[in-house]
């Protein structure tokens, strides 16, 4: 019966176009300690790189894409990205403020903002990533969905990742990048399939997590531990542990922005007009 289930799931995921119907979870909502010099003022993702927050540049990049459906997990200081979002149309329109009758009229003119749909979650303050993600299910639905970090930008290309889950069936895909940084550590078969996922090491020089994943609604069962549960030592571990999660290698530019020096090289990056996940 399970093989039938599983026969069953896998001819589902490859018969389902999901362009433009697929969520993007964003995950928005820690402290942003390593960066407190920034994020005292307002979460991380919100920190602004190229005078946007790099939220923003990451919402871009799957925009590029046909994405246009964001579930925002806010935590702290979350009224913040609901405050910036609710004045993102005001901002990005021609308006006229029409006194003269004595009263409070607007015209919009013209409006230049993107057409997104975005949901922000308040997930609550100390709330752990996978507790964050099981918290939003009820705005995913019972479908595939795309999550990732809102503080690393990347230029991987969203189509063929999603194409790559498609083709193999299993649970999750995520994109894996080699670099000698100090995040969680994959451990990779030859055919590309994840079969070990353990915290991070300063030593490591494998394949690291770089989020961009593709989900299926299953992995919303893998959240033990209501608000304490933390995604890459649950259900990560869970999934590589039962062959259901794939890598994704990807060899172009990806960088999260955990400190001041990094937030200064994205900068350079933009104000040069070299940034590689600048696409749009």
């Amino acid at each position: 019966m399970w093989i039938d289930e599983k026969y069953k799931r896998i001819l589902n995921i490859l018969k389902k176009d999901w362009r433009n119907s697929m969520k993007v979870v964003l995950l928005a909502g820690g402290f942003g300690t390593r960066i407190s010099e920034e994020s005292q003022f307002k979460p991380k993702p919100m920190i602004e790189i190229g005078g946007k927050p790099i939220l923003w540049h990451i919402m871009k990049e799957y925009e590029y894409y046909g994405f246009n459906e964001f579930i925002i997990c806010a935590g702290y200081k979350q009224y913040v990205i609901k405050e910036w979002f609710a004045d993102y149309f005001l901002h990005n329109s021609d308006i006229t403020f029409d006194f003269t009758k004595g009263s409070n009229d607007m015209i919009i003119h013209e409006q230049h903002c993107e057409p997104w749909k975005v949901t922000v979650v308040d997930t609550g303050l100390n709330t752990m990533t996978g507790g964050r993600i099981k918290r939003v299910q009820k705005y995913v639905g019972n479908e595939p969905f795309l999550m990732t970090y809102g503080d690393g930008v990347c230029d991987v290309e969203i189509d063929k990742l999603i194409e790559f889950h498609k083709s193999h069936g299993k649970l999750a895909t995520l994109t894996a990048v080699k670099m000698a940084q100090d995040k969680g550590v994959l451990d990779i078969t030859k055919d590309q399939a994840v079969r070990a996922f353990r915290e991070k090491s300063a030593s490591d020089g494998a394949p690291i997590n770089a989020g961009y994943m593709v989900l299926q609604p299953e992995v919303f069962d893998m959240f033990p531990g209501g608000d304490s549960c933390v995604f890459e030592k649950t259900a990560l571990v869970q999934l590589a542990e039962q062959g259901e999660l794939m890598s994704y290698v990807h060899t172009g530019f990806w960088q999260c922005m955990d400190n001041k020096r990094e937030m200064d090289m994205l900068e350079k990056y933009l104000s040069t007009g070299t940034a590689p996940w600048k696409k749009w």
